[in-house]
């Protein structure tokens, strides 16, 4: 089988969903864990690049070659068939021990639980028929009030570190996987109910979720991929019609909230913990690491069963939660400063392929040559794709260190909207004749309150990135459709989350609606939409809006 070949080319590293941040050091595996990497400049982003976004004429008639029932679903559940099993089924919290999972049946209560949003993408990739949303029994099957035909639920088992510590078995604490669907292209999706109740992983608390953090995972999930990030999707989202209680602020104030169910759909939930529980419980469970990576390499990375190893290692961003298949599960950053900050991603990235290499080792699956090359390969390939991602959002006929750079540095000293901003920055002309006091006339709606000094910084920069442009032989029309269709118009900005959030614990899911099919076309105009490309509004900057805790 070649087990040794693991996931080292699981595709871990993209360049969709990097950081302009530059890398400094390029550490070997053994060196990684000790320290901590630096990147610079500070201002970060993700890539916004996109492949062509289907008409929605297209998409329905594509929707309706291959259209089946909640009932007609083609079920496969290798991970069930092929991996041991935890042989107790109840949800009491536990240590569990040579299992890769435990069988457990959503639990969580549920009272005339509600449809909030689908998403119609997603239930393309499972063939599903649209019209089975409208079903009455539809909440029901994915609030798990009903067992849906043909589902083996399971909650999984693995490990990992928090704040830089073990912490030992974390496991799937709320999220119950139903199974794998195979669509009509062969490719295989799992479906999870996020919130659905307690498994044997759930430790001390409740396995549910809420609303508010319910509807920031459906849509964060839908406006991520759209943006051209891999990450898990959402197929739907249901409220369960009872309350659950939490203290959002961990102050002591407690209350209740609305409770609801997110459908997750990911190609795999397996992530670096499910193989470092096993190589952490000693010689025993080594051979555990081993079947995961021919289950892995088997339904997931086929082809690079018969590939040398040097060939198949490839690994990318994260947080210490990261997944096997590169998708983006948690979407979340700290504060500025801190370990999982917006600019500490790519080092935390590092660190991560760290302590994976080291289980890999710990299973005889590569050695440590093998383990360097790959931290090796991590820090060329991040700067490569960043060196691309950069030079398109800029419209550069090739890649200019200085310039992007001084570029970040004025827009962290003014301030400067990071998604208005490359917006904007197409308009700019690519003639040399420009006067000076007019170049900054196409930026003006994103170069807020800045005095004479920084116009002076601004107009030096503009001078030399329209030189550049110059140079590049296309038009300004061709750079400006280029450069709009790697820099979005619209992305998801926590107050207007926070506003579909506030209407539907009214029971309004209007709003839920309309921004999903908002972040489902990120980089078109959307005429009449022009609101919600808007900096945050005064009142976004409290507390629970701009600044979130991982209470949910």
């Amino acid at each position: 089988m070649g087990r040794a070949l693991l996931l080292t080319h699981t595709h871990l590293f993209s360049p969709k969903s990097l950081f302009p941040l530059s890398l400094r050091h390029r550490p070997t595996a053994a060196t990684a864990t000790k320290r901590i990497f630096h990147f610079c400049p500070p201002l970060a982003c993700r890539s916004m690049d996109q492949s062509s976004i289907d008409s929605v004429t297209q998409r329905l008639s594509n929707h309706n070659l291959h259209r089946l029932s909640l009932e007609d679903l083609k079920w496969d559940h290798s991970f069930v068939r092929e991996l041991p099993a935890d042989p107790r089924s109840d949800s009491f919290p536990r240590e569990v021990l040579h299992a890769c999972y435990t069988k457990v049946s959503p639990s969580a209560p549920v009272e005339d639980p509600q449809l909030v949003a689908f998403s119609q993408p997603v239930a393309d990739l499972l063939d599903l028929d649209y019209k089975e949303f409208e079903r009455p029994d539809f909440p029901l099957f994915f609030s798990g009030a009903s067992p849906l035909v043909g589902a083996l639920p399971y909650a999984q088992c693995y490990g990992g570190h928090q704040f830089g510590m073990w912490a030992g078995q974390l496991g799937d604490g709320r999220a119950i996987t139903l199974g794998e669907i195979l669509n009509s292209k062969s490719e295989r999706w799992e479906l999870q109910l996020k919130g659905a109740g307690k498994t044997p992983y759930s430790r001390f608390a409740d396995g549910l979720a809420v609303l508010r953090s319910s509807v920031r995972e459906f849509l964060c999930s839908e406006a991520m991929h759209h943006l051209g990030i891999p990450t898990t999707r959402a197929l739907c989202l249901v409220t369960t019609g009872k309350l659950v209680t939490r203290d959002m602020f961990y102050d002591g104030n407690p209350k209740e909230e609305p409770g609801a169910i997110v459908c997750r759909v990911a190609q795999s939930f397996l992530r670096f913990g499910s193989y470092q529980i096993h190589a952490s419980r000693g010689e025993e469970d080594l051979g555990l690491v081993r079947v995961l990576a021919d289950y892995t390499i088997k339904h997931h990375f086929p082809h690079i069963e018969n590939m040398s190893k040097s060939e198949g290692l490839s690994f990318s961003t994260g947080d210490e939660d990261h997944s096997v298949v590169d998708l983006t599960s948690n979407k979340y950053a700290d504060l500025p400063g801190r370990r999982y900050c917006f600019a500490n991603q790519p080092d935390i990235g590092l660190w991560n392929i760290a302590q994976f290499t080291t289980t890999l080792q710990a299973a005889h699956l590569i050695d440590e040559k093998e383990a360097n090359y790959a931290m090796e390969r991590y820090g060329t390939r991040f700067m490569d794709d960043y060196q691309v991602i950069m030079t398109k959002k800029l419209g550069l006929p090739k890649y200019n260190k200085q310039l992007i750079n001084k570029l970040l540095t004025n827009m962290a000293v003014d301030k400067v909207d990071y998604t208005n901003f490359f917006r904007t920055l197409s308009n700019i002309k690519a003639d040399t004749n420009i006067p000076d006091e007019e170049l900054l006339v196409p930026l003006k709606s994103v170069l807020l309150d800045i005095g004479k000094e920084r116009k002076e910084a601004w107009t030096s920069w503009l001078k030399t990135y329209i030189h550049e442009l110059s140079t590049s032989g296309i038009s300004d029309d061709e750079r400006k459709t280029s450069m709009d269709g790697v820099n979005p118009k619209y992305i998801l900005r926590n107050y207007l989350c926070q506003t579909a959030i506030d209407a539907a614990e009214t029971g309004d899911f209007g709003e839920v609606n309309r921004l999903l099919k908002l972040v489902e076309r990120p980089f078109d105009e959307q005429p009449g939409m022009e609101k919600y490309a808007r900096l945050p509004p005064a009142w976004a900057y409290r507390p629970g809006v701009c600044m979130l805790s991982c209470s949910s």
